[in-house]
């Protein structure tokens, strides 16, 4: 095998790879032997059949693409790993068969997506906002209340009719033009009073029903519904109320917080409240800070990004948010149907956030590699120190026990760490407090950094308006797409 290589157009590598007439046919003979047992010819036992009597029954050509397959899968990685020091290969290559003639051998060319070289106009003397977030008293009281409201109980009402913040468990149908519609019917189905889960009029219209009643309940569709046959429509449910529920908040005392919270005192339980908050709030700035210096100096930055680079990173994304719908015990083929959306939508709404944090890990790696930003071993050994006294180990026990995985990866934690240190120290860096919120508050305005698009709002069929939404845990709304993490921080160093 002989191969050369040059300079292609969007950050790509032209490979042109010649493999001889002896290794061409080595590959045909390999591919025989591989999917011989696929072949039936009149008169002979499947598996058996001669190479020449398959060749001449199907085509002489019937073996080129698993010969293809395996020069380029015994030889392509070979190539990438000699060429390493030349340039990154980020995604899969683009083949395509130059030339196949007999005596001569094969001609393959690769088109090689590879990581773009960076330019840099400047990444010093920038004016950067920094991020910071205060805890208030009323931010600790919140959050007690929410942690109240979680271990919240629940107890059967039978002595009156249902109200308004009562949870119910109901059946019901629904009907248009005194016909069922689909997606408009649900057995034991929980439905708090007054939360607005369902289109408008359904939930007022069961206020007042016993248990066991059955009503019917006239609603009209609005003219933005989600699914157009229902669009603006007057439509019945009948509704059979099965169970009234009330909901009880515990009263937040000593006693609570021993028993749920591990705590002796109230006193004890707000200060440990206050300080997961503040610590909360300071990585929450920190994150959006660093977020902001990159977006800053982007606006510096000139790199051809691939493709390829952009679909590896949504890959990602998409891997976290399946994960992050997991443990809301959704799958994420079920999320896109609830949705109605396809997987190319989603990945589609990633696209722009992908694409910035691809840029944002350029520049972490350009700017590493031009200030020369490196880990010291005491600085290494400082970390798997700090890992083993939380551990209950000791810094022997634990240092022989990573592996070189976990090893690089304290490496590179503390080279970003120096990274945004140097940033900090050598740029413009502000506060601006107004128009700010709290951190305890989710309406606070985010750092401005390019961000993808959030997936769809869910598009449900049934008169629920969740009915279709991924399922909550605690109380909180599920994550519409999975949580940003620092690229530099968690994607390894090419260099």
């Amino acid at each position: 095998m002989k191969y050369t290589q040059a300079a292609g157009e969007k950050s790509t590598v032209n490979l042109k790879i010649s493999f001889t007439d002896e290794e061409w046919h080595e590959a045909l003979n390999k591919a025989y032997v591989k999917t011989r047992g696929k072949f039936s010819v009149p008169g002979f036992r499947k598996g058996k059949v001669p190479k020449p009597v398959i060749e001449n029954y199907y085509g002489k050509s019937v073996f080129y693409d698993e010969a293809l397959n395996l020069l380029c899968s015994e030889n392509y990685r070979t190539i990438i790993e000699k060429e390493k020091d030349n340039f990154t290969e980020v995604g899969d290559p683009e083949l395509s068969v130059e030339s196949i003639e007999e005596g001569k051998g094969v001609v393959i060319n690769a088109i090689v997506p590879v990581k773009p070289e960076v330019e840099i106009e400047k990444y010093t003397g920038l004016k950067i906002r920094k991020f910071e977030y205060n805890v208030t008293d009323a931010d600790v009281e919140k959050e007690i209340e929410r942690f109240a409201a979680k271990n919240a109980y629940f107890t059967e009402i039978k002595d009156r009719p249902c109200q308004k913040g009562d949870f119910t468990d109901i059946d019901f149908t629904g009907f248009l033009d005194g016909k069922r519609f689909e997606g408009g019917s649900a057995k034991n189905f929980s439905l708090e009073l007054g939360s607005g889960s369902f289109i408008r009029g359904f939930e007022e219209g069961m206020e007042g029903m016993k248990t066991g009643e059955v009503r019917e309940v006239n609603v009209k569709f609005p003219e933005d519904y989600q699914a157009d046959e229902l669009r603006g429509k007057d439509a019945v449910f009948a509704v059979r109320l099965n169970k009234i529920t009330e909901k009880h908040i515990p009263e937040i005392d000593d006693a609570f917080v021993k028993a749920h919270a591990g705590c002796e005192t109230v006193e004890e339980y707000k200060k440990k409240t206050r300080e997961r908050l503040e610590k909360n709030a300071e990585d929450r700035g920190k994150d959006e800070t660093e977020g902001n210096i990159f977006t800053e100096i982007t606006k510096y930055t000139k790199a051809e990004i691939p493709q390829a680079m952009i679909e590896r990173e949504i890959d990602k994304m998409v891997q976290d948010f399946s994960y992050s719908l997991l443990y809301r015990g959704l799958k994420i083929e079920d999320y896109l149907k609830y949705s109605n959306m396809e997987m190319s939508d989603l990945r589609k709404q990633y696209t722009t956030e992908a694409r910035a944090r691809v840029i944002s890990q350029l520049i972490a790696d350009k700017i590493i590699k031009t200030e020369n930003i490196k880990a010291g071993q005491s600085e290494i050994d400082q970390k798997i120190e700090e890992q083993a006294k939380s551990l209950g180990k000791s810094f022997e026990e634990h240092k022989n026990s990573i592996d070189p995985g976990q090893l690089k990866f304290i490496e590179n934690e503390i080279i970003i760490g120096k990274l945004f240190d140097f940033l900090e120290a050598n740029n413009e860096m502000y506060t601006e407090s107004e128009g700010e919120i709290s951190p305890a508050d989710g309406t606070a305005k985010p750092a401005k950094t390019e961000k993808a698009e959030k997936p769809a709002k869910t598009a449900a069929k049934s008169p629920a308006k969740t009915a279709a939404k991924p399922a909550e845990k605690d109380g909180e709304k599920p994550a519409a797409k999975p949580a940003a993490k620092r690229t530099a921080k968690t994607t390894k160093k090419e260099d």
